[in-house]
């Protein structure tokens, strides 16, 4: 069990005292309206919920609980849907495309742009993100940055930006620093200052790229996956782990200490400095609340549709809830939050994890367990 980091305690922390636990859960696949039950990209906006999947693009409506579908033969450029970012302004729908470039949804209408008609740098595209009137796109060649109002393409590789590796996996976009973070394979975490478009690279120091020679002296590996900025901490994930940074101190999370289902993350989504969901292959996983080294990991109990949710502090199980009706698949690719709820991409299917009455931090005898311990006497 590692010591507790800089900001961790448990003083006076009974095993009674327990983050929240979705324990609602309801489940979309091809059967409901999707065009695939392979989910790669997650995006809530208000009353919709965009799902980009193997085989076209989703639109979910929460008021009428129906799925609007783009496929090729619909006019979507390209089959498989990587990344969705909405731009806040104009409402416009941005798409990553998995070897046809980037679309634009804008009335209606797809705009597509790939290698051959614009300053794309690649056509395979694994994220994008909007920052003012940019769109930021992360390719297997390098990062693109389109100005909406210019017209104009910048395109960073290791020509112009600190890449040791140009493969960029993800790239997220925080308007509480006014920065945006790349995750590239081999490089890194990168860190790109609007205002001055100056660069900052986020290292593993040891360069041992088959352990983790000291712990917690910057990120856990250098082959990220996802970066998110959110409430003053900045968490990274790599296929070893993950790790969150609050400006001064590291901290590494491994699932042999934690609990969390596995070390190999395909993305990670923030929801604060304290909290943060990691979509691994074995699981849904949440550092629950960072302050009491508190973390949740959700499971599907095979074919059945049943699970169950673990709850762990300082690597100890404190906790085991039984959900009636867990995430659709334990191979999750993609989760955004709407509100209180939650919304996750797997390999079968599209999981809502309903909040009600959710709350941050930890809680002691809350009332979701009341209410879970009252049904099951029932």
């Amino acid at each position: 069990m590692p010591k507790l980091a800089f900001g961790q305690s448990v003083d006076n922390l009974t095993d009674d005292d327990l983050p929240y636990v979705y324990t609602e859960w309801e489940n979309f696949t091809e059967e409901d309206g999707l065009p695939n039950d392979h989910i790669f990209a997650v995006r809530c906006a208000g009353e919709k919920v965009w799902v980009g999947t193997e085989n076209g693009l989703a639109c979910y409506d929460k008021k009428t609980r129906k799925f609007t579908v783009w496929r090729e033969k619909d006019g979507l450029p390209w089959r498989a849907v990587t990344g969705i970012d909405v731009d806040p302004q104009t409402g416009d729908v941005w798409l990553a495309l998995f070897g046809g470039g980037v679309a634009r949804l804008s009335g209606g209408r797809f705009d597509h742009f790939h290698q051959l008609n614009s300053g794309l740098v690649n056509n395979v595209v694994y994220a994008i993100a909007v920052e003012h009137d940019n769109v930021w796109c992360a390719t297997t060649a390098g990062a693109s940055r389109y100005n909406t109002t210019t017209k104009e393409w910048t395109i960073f590789t290791e020509k112009n930006a600190p890449m040791e590796e140009i493969w960029n996996y993800n790239v997220f976009y925080s308007p509480e620093v006014n920065k945006v973070f790349l995750a590239v394979w081999g490089s890194g975490c990168l860190e790109f200052d609007v205002p001055t478009e100056k660069w900052k690279v986020y290292l593993d120091p040891d360069r041992e790229m088959e352990i983790d020679l000291f712990r917690d002296d910057g990120i856990i590996h250098v082959i990220t996956t996802a970066a998110n900025y959110v409430g003053g901490a900045l968490w990274v994930s790599t296929y070893f782990g993950q790790c969150r940074y609050d400006g001064r101190y590291w901290r590494g999370f491994y699932a042999h200490e934690t609990g969390l289902p596995s070390d190999f993350t395909n993305a990670l989504r923030a929801r604060s400095g304290q909290e943060c969901w990691m979509c691994t292959d074995k699981g849904l996983g949440v550092v629950a609340d960072y302050a009491t080294d508190t973390y949740v990991s959700y499971y599907r109990n095979g074919d059945d549709s049943s699970g169950r949710a673990e709850v762990f502090r300082q690597g100890r199980k404190i906790k085991e809830v039984p959900l009636e009706t867990s995430i659709a698949h334990n191979f999750i690719i993609a989760m955004d939050f709407d509100g209180d709820d939650v919304w996750v991409g797997t390999a079968k299917g599209l999981s809502h994890g309903i909040g009600r009455g959710y709350y941050p931090g930890v809680r002691r005898q809350p009332e979701w367990l009341n209410k879970l311990n009252s049904t099951s006497e029932k």
